[in-house]
């Protein structure tokens, strides 16, 4: 059971382990794009192109599909980046329903797992299997394995990482159930937990007035999507006005120069470079997009940009 390219990785090593996929389950298509057309989901089309049985219910405690899939008679559910399953559901299987989460439970319990670690400045994260229950991502963990965040990661080269790490880690724990030696462990309690709640507008707006390292691992968290963004104001000459400019940044670099600047003053540096104040060090923009322009090097930006044009300042 899952929807996204993350899903397709698991799914692809459990067929190649020589475990029997007896069906798929994921969302709806749906319509996108400027013609509307209906849009499969990643794991649909794998399941497609390699002939498996595809479930794709609108809701989950309909009872035309727990009737069809109660018929399949599977041992077991592998979910990955799925929807919350009904007890109904994820009770089924007699060797019960796991999830591969991307983070070492209890840890990072939530939506945006990947995203999170990088904001928050983690070097290391993970993927762990657990067994499902009522509540999110709080069942007893089966597996984990640790995964490094280095300082050139961003939210998609982690993403790839843990993609292969939970393929692995699937693989593992389906063998330990088709053995009988899985051993699972309840999640410990702690007050330190970090929770990985799913992202809205207003948690990707940079914050200038924060240091450079904070401003660096928001910005690396949120790249390549959904994007980081903040706004340079624009000069409306016919309304004697300043509009805000939607600016979204992906890529930076901590400089050694200390700020002397009020915070999210831009300088440049022999029009090749897009210099920010933060609250101590400097930060460089490398890659960018303005609202309305495609994603472009900061280099290739500044050949067209007119600063008399924009405010001085991000907001």
């Amino acid at each position: 059971m899952g929807t996204p390219e993350f899903a397709v990785a698991t799914l692809d090593a459990i067929r190649k382990a020589g475990h029997e996929v007896v069906a798929v389950v994921t969302t709806p298509d749906k319509p996108a794009g400027r013609g509307q057309h209906l849009h499969c989901s990643d794991v649909k089309n794998y399941a497609v192109a390699h002939q498996l049985p595809v479930l794709q219910p609108e809701k989950l405690k309909d009872e035309a599909f727990v009737e069809d899939l109660r018929d399949y008679y599977a041992d077991v559910f592998v979910v990955v980046a799925f929807r919350m399953l009904p007890k109904c559901v994820y009770q089924m299987p007699p060797l019960g329903t796991f999830n591969v989460h991307a983070s070492l439970l209890p840890q990072y319990r939530g939506a945006a797992p990947i995203q999170r670690a990088i904001m928050n400045g983690e070097t290391k994260t993970g993927v762990t299997t657990f067994l499902l229950d009522e509540h999110t991502d709080t069942g007893s963990i089966l597996l984990q394995k640790e995964v490094e965040i280095t300082k050139e990661d961003n939210a998609g080269t982690l993403h790839d990482k843990l993609m292969v790490a939970g393929a692995e880690i699937a693989v593992e724990t389906l063998q330990q159930l088709a053995d009988n030696t899985a051993r699972p462990i309840p999640q410990q309690v702690c007050d330190n937990l970090k929770p990985a709640p799913k992202l809205f507008k207003e948690d990707m707006l940079i914050n200038w007035d924060d240091t450079a390292e904070n401003i660096y691992n928001h910005i690396r968290g949120l790249s390549p999507y959904p994007a980081a963004y903040t706004h340079i104001g624009f000069k409306d000459i016919k309304s004697n006005s300043v509009k805000p400019c939607l600016l979204k940044i992906f890529e930076v670099e901590i400089t050694n120069r200390i700020s002397t600047q009020k915070p999210g003053k831009i300088s440049f540096d022999f029009d090749k470079k897009m210099i920010i104040s933060t609250q101590n060090y400097e930060i460089s923009v490398k890659l960018l997009q303005i609202e309305g322009k495609t994603k472009m090097k900061t280099e290739v930006f500044l050949s067209g940009f007119r600063l008399e044009n924009y405010t001085d300042y991000l907001f």
